[in-house]
């Protein structure tokens, strides 16, 4: 979410990984959704976009994906709405989706693609929220990225949508208080493993690597390390430094200014 819009601020991708087909791994073309990732963002679920890919069950939607949609942004305004969306129509040509917005609508999207199989990306609750108030929340507490974020061009949208679907309808606004967010957290966990049959879930966390996932999407283990990308330690120094660049750009005119004046004096 706010990383995938630092990243764009930033102009790259770090840790892209390989796509699908890469590692041999044989996995038949299909145009249809085949893997649903309903697990929050921060519990590994970039890695998991990266490993999903690997495995050839990509492309693999991620919000970082809508930032270079503009065009989806609408759908899912209208989704958080509660207005009926095409899932089919959205996720057309996508062999899976993971993090948000895709996690808060697991059900509607799995019951437009009824055989996908859902992944619930898991994480230690604590961690959990430290990991989130240390990345994807700080974009909308520092100054002055808070502000010029949801009103740059190309990121702006996407950036409102999120605010509106995650800060607001997920956690109504309440996920500086921990246990409340730990709540939210653990409730919507509990609520996918009522809601999806045990044969077509997977709880999964990423230090278990490989074997799990390999083994519930029936593809061979690949032979390169499972992707662990998109740490709380350098995803936090990438938002700090996206807001210590904004703020640069928000100074220079004014020290320019400054100096014009101080030489003039002079």
């Amino acid at each position: 979410m706010g990383v995938g819009v630092i990243w764009g601020l930033l102009g790259g991708r770090r840790g892209a990984g390989r796509r699908g087909g890469a590692t041999g791994v044989s996995v038949p073309p299909d145009p249809h959704l085949r893997v649903i990732g309903a697990g929050f963002g921060r519990t590994g679920t970039l890695s998991l976009k990266k490993a999903l890919e690997i495995l050839g069950f990509g492309p693999c939607y991620h919000m970082e994906e809508v930032i270079k949609r503009p065009a989806h942004v609408p759908v899912w305004e209208a989704a958080t709405r509660g207005e009926p969306v095409d899932w089919r129509a959205l996720f057309q040509g996508w062999g899976a989706t993971v993090d948000w917005p895709g996690c808060s609508f697991y059900q509607e999207i799995l019951a437009a693609h009824p055989d996908a199989k859902v992944i619930l990306s898991v994480r230690d609750p604590q961690r959990w929220h430290h990991s989130m108030m240390q990345t994807i929340r700080l974009p909308t507490v520092l100054f002055p990225m808070r502000i010029l974020m949801p009103l740059l061009p190309g990121v702006g949208p996407a950036t409102r949508m999120a605010a509106d679907l995650v800060w607001k309808r997920t956690f109504s606004d309440r996920m500086d208080d921990p246990a409340q967010a730990i709540a939210i957290f653990e409730a919507h966990s509990a609520a996918v493993r009522q809601a999806i049959p045990p044969d077509r879930l997977l709880v999964f966390e990423a230090g278990q690597g490989w074997a799990p996932l390999c083994d519930f999407l029936g593809v061979p283990i690949p032979d390169q390390p499972y992707p662990y990308v998109n740490d709380t330690a350098t995803v936090g120094r990438m938002i700090r430094l996206g807001n210590a660049l904004l703020l640069l750009l928000l100074l220079l005119p004014i020290l320019g200014l400054a100096a014009a004046v101080l030489a003039w004096l002079v």
